[in-house]
């Protein structure tokens, strides 16, 4: 794939191993959870699951850059790319808490989730680095998926198209008159990225 390329979408890791079986088994398993609690409501979705998916880049640039000082070894460039990554979760969360504003059970929803998959990450992490960029790498699939049926909604007139908020159009650097489908766009471009990043480190036979 050239640069300016789009990013294919439509990408499934095939399932080899143990690793990837738990990986996959465990993003399946919360899909089901979402998808029973949320349904169609896709706005109030991604504030809740974008809490969670800023977590993952965060735990694995701190882990990494605590590594590679211990062994004094070079990080390869990850341990930006992590971090960028969280960064970039967050920045989903603060656009669609101007699309969508979360109820209070929402928002304890959010306390709760946070705590126990920080944990959860933190020590599968340490357990299996290349279990959770796998498992990473899955969630940002489904990400994907998410974010295709949302654009789904709105084509099909059963979400409003509003206007993007201004946090969208500054960071993505959209038109003055972009709508929501250019931001869910843009957004779900990035999770197929991430995808592609998680997928390749966990696919890494050497890593700092």
């Amino acid at each position: 794939m050239n640069a300016g390329d789009p990013i294919p979408v439509d990408v499934h890791h095939p399932v080899r191993n143990l690793s990837d079986r738990v990986a996959y088994g465990t993003t399946r398993a919360l899909r089901f959870f979402a998808d029973t609690l949320f349904a169609k409501r896709y706005g109030n979705r991604a504030i809740v699951l974008e809490t969670v998916a800023a977590v993952p880049g965060m735990v694995g640039g701190a882990l990494l850059h605590l590594h590679c000082l211990r062994w004094m070894r070079d990080d390869e460039g990850w341990i930006r790319a992590l971090l960028e990554e969280a960064d970039n979760e967050r920045m989903h969360l603060m656009t669609f808490m101007e699309i969508a504003r979360p109820s209070w059970f929402e928002r304890m929803m959010v306390l709760v989730a946070q705590a126990l998959f920080f944990t959860f990450f933190l020590t599968l992490y340490l357990a299996s680095r290349r279990t959770a960029h796998r498992l990473v790498g899955y969630f940002e699939e489904e990400a994907v998926v998410s974010y295709t049926r949302y654009l789904e909604e709105i084509d099909a007139g059963r979400i409003d198209n509003v206007p993007a908020p201004p946090i969208a159009i500054g960071y993505w650097k959209l038109a003055d008159d972009a709508r929501l489908r250019d931001v869910v766009i843009a957004v779900r471009d990035d999770e197929a990225g991430h995808r592609d990043v998680n997928h390749a480190i966990a696919g890494q036979q050497a890593f700092p």
